[in-house]
């Protein structure tokens, strides 16, 4: 099965998350098919929290990939932003 989840980098204390689509048994930070967004959660200031290609995201669930429960409150979040932004 295909999932889109998060794949954990930065340093300890750091964490920095790439949005990415992989085969559901790979590691967490393992292998994957492609990135398509990133999410900061220690973003200050002006920095970029969360940038996502929708597109993409939107194309692999509709090919039968899985949000995990965490990238999905996210995609929901990306949503309502780009809403109230318009």
């Amino acid at each position: 099965m295909v999932i889109i989840r998060l794949s954990r980098a930065g340093a300890k204390g750091q964490p920095f998350y790439y949005l990415v689509v992989k085969d559901s048994r790979t590691a967490r930070d393992g292998r994957y098919i492609e990135q398509v967004g990133f999410f900061n959660p220690v973003a200050r200031g002006k920095e970029e929290v969360l940038r996502l290609e929708r597109e993409r995201v939107q194309y692999w669930v509709d090919r039968g990939a899985q949000m995990s429960d965490r990238v999905r409150s996210l995609v929901k979040d990306f949503d309502k932003a780009a809403v109230k932004a318009a």
